[in-house]
């Protein structure tokens, strides 16, 4: 039988989504899972840092926020795991940042300041979007929510991933030693959980949930077993919402499939302190700007700036 590229929007999804040589007989199958099941339509046409829409077709850079939410309702809930991944097609490379949870900004939509992890719970994936790119200084095009407990449900599908475990520790029944470890499931979920164990608490984490993360989108990309589609298919129906539609998903996969074998993680520093009795992860403004500078650069915002002001003066002379 014919094979054909189907994207199917795991939530390694964010990243070009790129599960392929699925049988082509199964391109209903997931068309329908993300236009039925996963996609949610949002309040929001386009980000507030884009002049206009950004433009699948001619391969500009995009950014993703990745919400790890600890609740079966994937559209509300505290997103414990945040995670900004950027993509640029044409030096085939991505940059992955995790914010952890409790760092202090304004919440858009609210004008206070509060755990950025609040913005999902209090306004869904817009508040959540427009706070994190108002944080970063950078667009957030699209979004995709996980259901934590059911993400195991993604791992077992795949038939588990391989991760490198810096250090030996325990964590829910689990025992994770040092080196090169194989981990079903529960034992994924397990390993991305473990915080308190880490001397870098939530930075620890943080690690462990990109390491997780980068094993699923190598997992996905080599998967071949059309047996293991339907399991697949419904681990992310059931576990995933996100504002991508299957044809985007398709634009994406064709146009930005190469970025995925160049990835870079970035870690953004700060400190603990307690604010009102409330404990709150601090980051100094240099810090939270060298970090948007890096994602600013890798989006090549400055050139985007450039061609929409070309463009408005074309449209002036015309």
């Amino acid at each position: 039988m014919k094979k054909a590229l189907i994207i199917i929007g795991s939530f390694i999804g964010v990243l070009i989504l790129a599960v392929a040589g699925y049988a082509y007989h199964l391109y209903s199958s997931v068309q329908s899972t993300v236009d039925d099941q996963m996609h949610v339509s949002i309040e929001r046409e386009k980000s507030a840092k884009r002049a206009i829409e950004v433009d699948v077709e001619a391969k500009e850079p995009l950014a993703f926020l990745l919400l790890g939410v600890d609740t079966s309702n994937v559209e509300s809930g505290r997103s414990d795991t945040i995670m900004v991944i950027t993509v640029n097609p044409e030096d085939e490379s991505m940059k992955m940042l995790s914010i952890p949870r409790d760092t202090r900004t304004e919440i858009i939509g609210r004008g206070f300041d509060d755990k950025i992890n609040h913005a999902y719970a209090f306004g869904g994936p817009e508040m959540a979007m427009d706070t994190v790119e108002n944080y970063l200084d950078i667009p957030i095009d699209y979004f995709m929510a996980v259901n934590m407990d059911g993400f195991q449900d993604i791992v077992d599908a795949l038939g588990g991933v391989t991760v490198d475990n810096p250090f030996s520790f325990t964590q829910s029944g689990h025992r994770f030693d040092e080196g090169e470890i194989f981990l079903e499931g529960e034992e994924a979920l397990a390993y991305a959980r473990m915080r308190r164990q880490d001397s870098r608490g939530d930075l620890g984490r943080n690690d462990r949930q990109r390491q997780i993360m980068t094993a699923i989108i190598d997992e996905g990309a080599h998967l071949s077993s059309v047996t293991r589609a339907q399991s697949i298919l419904d681990a992310m129906g059931n576990n995933i919402a996100t504002n991508l539609t299957f044809e985007q998903m398709m634009k994406i996969q064709s146009n930005y499939r190469s970025a995925r074998h160049s990835m870079t993680t970035l870690e953004i520093d700060g400190h603990g302190d307690r604010i009102n009795n409330i404990w709150y992860y601090i980051v100094p403004e240099e810090e939270r700007q060298r970090v948007s500078g890096k994602l600013q650069a890798h989006l090549d915002l400055e050139r985007a700036v450039a061609n929409n002001t070309d463009n408005d003066d074309e449209d002036d002379d015309a």
